[in-house]
């Protein structure tokens, strides 16, 4: 099939690439044309695992190319998704559809015969109503079956999980639809990969609805360890106790500091704004922004208490910067939170991270930025571990150790045993363990 995929971001280069390797002829087009004339290049904006590669044989292979020029690329194809961004609104954290919104108006002068258009981004319920009208506005004889098809890729794993997702979602109101989106995902089957088909209400609604429940989720550990911590519980027992139940699951329930990136915060706080404008306040979710804000912001004296109350004029290393591994992303990441603290206290930070330097550069203006995990313990009176990157998770603890003013670990992703960090000589401080009586 034809695909054209509007918006080359996270989600619409993963997409179009994706595309094109099941074999369908995609063209990439954004108005960024520094982009447009790297990714042409061969240089991939943005970091994934294994992502160069698919770019580089699909282009060689003739299924991908990338352009700035809309209407060569939207005449005579069969499929347009439209992957610009929705980012949350300044003042109310409302998704922000303009950019969605212009792509409608920009394509329906140049739809010839019948195309499905697809939203593939983030948009609250009833967008695609509106990008139906507005392109119907713009070309009264447009034929065009308006589908909304959310993304659940998780960055570090897209590639696997467009490949091999727990579900395709496909919303729609026109029936036309069904039997073009179920080609465009034909080679899923393969995979038994469920393609399910909804209203197009429906479809945005479930990508709200999961992201705020996988929200809820690790908010909700994040609870359990503040109250371990208190009451005398281990957080990962009781994770691992809890995840047990089939109903429940282990997974999104390890404990850390806060939620972070560029799906949860912005829509969690959208899924609110939703709720507030349909009166059907939305409670569980609210209580999750707020608790998650809270939690990042207290990170950052839960190192300061551990250093005895003070960090004026001392060092502190922060290993990790991204708001996870395998992705350069440090939208909402919660070491922005955390170091901001530290340098409110008069601390100076020192700190590493394998793939999001240049990114955390220009937000971290008065950050050390240094080579090697090693280097951000130089004068430190305490290392600060955010970010569970692999290279973090066996550290040689006695160089640590040696290189530090003072030697206190304290690991918000609970990475070590604190048997295995205290043999070093080194302090450690985990989450959700249970605090010592003196």
């Amino acid at each position: 099939m034809k695909i054209t995929v509007i918006g080359s971001g996270y989600v619409g280069l993963v997409s179009g690439v994706c595309f094109a390797d099941f074999g369908h002829s995609v063209t990439c087009v954004d108005k960024d044309a520094a982009k447009i004339a790297a990714l042409q290049s061969g240089i991939i904006p943005i970091y994934e695992p294994g992502l160069d590669q698919i770019v580089l044989a699909n282009v060689e292979a003739g299924r991908l190319q990338f352009t700035t020029a809309l209407a060569n690329a939207v005449a005579e194809v069969d499929v347009i998704f439209i992957a610009v961004g929705t980012p949350a609104r300044r003042g109310d954290g409302h998704a922000d559809l303009t950019y969605v919104y212009d792509v409608a108006r920009e394509i329906a002068p140049l739809i010839t015969r019948f195309t499905v258009v697809v939203t593939k981004s983030t948009v609250p319920v009833g967008t695609g109503d509106e990008v139906e009208r507005l392109i119907r506005s713009v070309n009264p004889e447009a034929d065009v079956a308006v589908v909304s098809n959310p993304e659940f890729l998780r960055e570090g794993a897209a590639i696997a999980d467009f490949k091999h997702p727990d579900r395709v979602v496909v919303g729609l109101q026109d029936e036309r639809a069904r039997s073009v989106m179920a080609e465009v995902y034909r080679p899923l089957n393969l995979n038994s990969s469920p393609l399910l088909f909804t209203s197009r209400r429906s479809a945005e609604l479930i990508k709200y609805g999961a992201n705020a429940f996988l929200a809820m989720k690790i908010t909700f550990i994040n609870e359990m360890a503040s109250l371990c911590e208190v009451a005398g519980g281990d957080v990962q027992e009781v994770a691992r106790g809890m995840g047990l139940d089939r109903r429940i699951g282990e997974k999104f329930l390890n404990a850390g500091p806060g939620f972070g990136g560029s799906c949860f915060p912005k829509d969690t706080q959208a899924l609110v704004q939703m709720g507030r404008e349909h009166a059907s306040p939305m409670r569980l979710v609210e209580a999750t922004v707020d608790v998650n804000v809270a939690r990042k912001g207290a990170m950052a004296k839960r190192v300061i208490a551990a250093c005895g109350g003070s960090v004026a004029g001392r060092t502190i290393g922060v290993l990790g910067l991204t708001f996870k591994p395998e992705t350069d992303d440090m939208r909402d990441a919660p070491s922005l939170d955390i170091i901001a603290g530290l340098e409110a206290a008069g601390a100076h930070v020192r700190a590493y991270d394998p793939k999001g330097m240049a990114a955390a550069r220009p937000l971290l203006p008065n950050v050390t930025l240094v080579d090697t995990a090693y280097e951000v313990a130089d004068g430190a009176s305490a290392v600060v571990l955010v970010t569970e990157w692999n290279e973090f998770r066996a550290l040689d603890l006695a160089q640590l150790k040696s290189r530090m003013s003072d030697g206190l670990l304290v690991d918000l992703r609970n990475v070590y045993r604190e048997a295995d960090v205290t043999k070093h000589g080194l302090g450690y401080l985990g989450l959700g363990k249970p605090r010592r009586l003196p």
